[in-house]
């Protein structure tokens, strides 16, 4: 550790951080406002077409008779509320410049922690702030380019009657979308943070292990709080990643060990 700062100086660093935090997300939020219609159209609302990515990948892999080759996508948004397209346009430009910003916010932590550290943990927190911010943009982009346009294109298409029209309101879209992308990439940081308990020494990979059963029953009940539609298939998508980086992180765990 280093300094004897008192309880208001870490109350004034922790203000001035902020304050670049909140002046970083600001330039960006307003950076991204101006060219959000031409980044929602290509980035955001690309999963609601054919020619998504992840769609024209397994038509190719599954060949011309499967589903994704022969069954169109024919997705309609709409919006019910007077709002919604303007609020989306604000909240769309925020996480936008959230994600981009991400590495800033995490040096911002690791400055105003570090001197709280001695200097053999220091590594090892850089180690994994660093490590963190990576695994953050994988989860996000798992979660973009897999598990919202697995689970979007079926839930769009799935048909309970041929009577029922299907029109996904642009709330919806957002919220599944935002959900599942950002939930991701949250989830990715539960390997670097297992390693990093047990590289302080907080906890074991026998613990680990042992505690098994109990993390799957908490992870569930997280992924049910977290799964905006709440349907078995979206609960069933998100959860087993989260138990596999679970999994992860022991192996994480019994390398550090080592």
């Amino acid at each position: 550790m280093e300094g004897n700062q008192t309880f208001w100086d870490h109350l004034d660093t922790m203000r001035a951080g902020l304050l670049r935090v909140a002046a970083v997300l600001i330039v960006g939020m307003v950076g991204f406002f101006m060219v959000m219609p031409t980044l929602f159209d290509r980035l955001i609302l690309a999963p609601t077409r054919e020619d998504f990515l992840l769609y024209r990948l397994l038509a190719h892999v599954a060949g011309e008779g499967s589903l994704f080759a022969t069954q169109p996508l024919d997705i309609e948004l709409i919006n019910i509320h007077v709002a919604s397209q303007f609020t989306t346009h604000l909240s769309s430009s925020f996480y936008a410049a959230l994600l981009v910003t991400f590495p800033y916010l995490v040096y911002e932590i690791w400055c105003f922690i570090r001197p709280a550290l001695y200097t053999e943990e220091r590594g090892k927190v850089r180690t994994a702030f660093l490590a963190g911010s990576l695994l953050f943009y994988a989860g996000c982009a798992v979660g973009y380019l897999l598990i919202f346009p697995l689970t979007f294109r079926f839930l769009a298409q799935y048909s309970l009657s041929e009577a029922i029209a299907t029109q996904i309101s642009l709330l919806s879209y957002m919220n599944n979308f935002l959900g599942i992308t950002l939930v991701m990439g949250i989830a990715f940081e539960l390997p670097m943070v297992v390693w990093l308990l047990t590289r302080l020494g907080l906890v074991s990979r026998k613990k680990l292990r042992e505690g098994r059963r109990y993390v799957a029953v908490i992870l569930l009940i997280v992924s049910a709080f977290i799964t905006p539609s709440g349907d078995p298939f979206t609960l069933a998508v998100v959860f087993l990643p989260l138990y596999l980086l679970y999994e992860a992180g022991i192996l994480c765990a019994h390398e550090s060990e080592k």
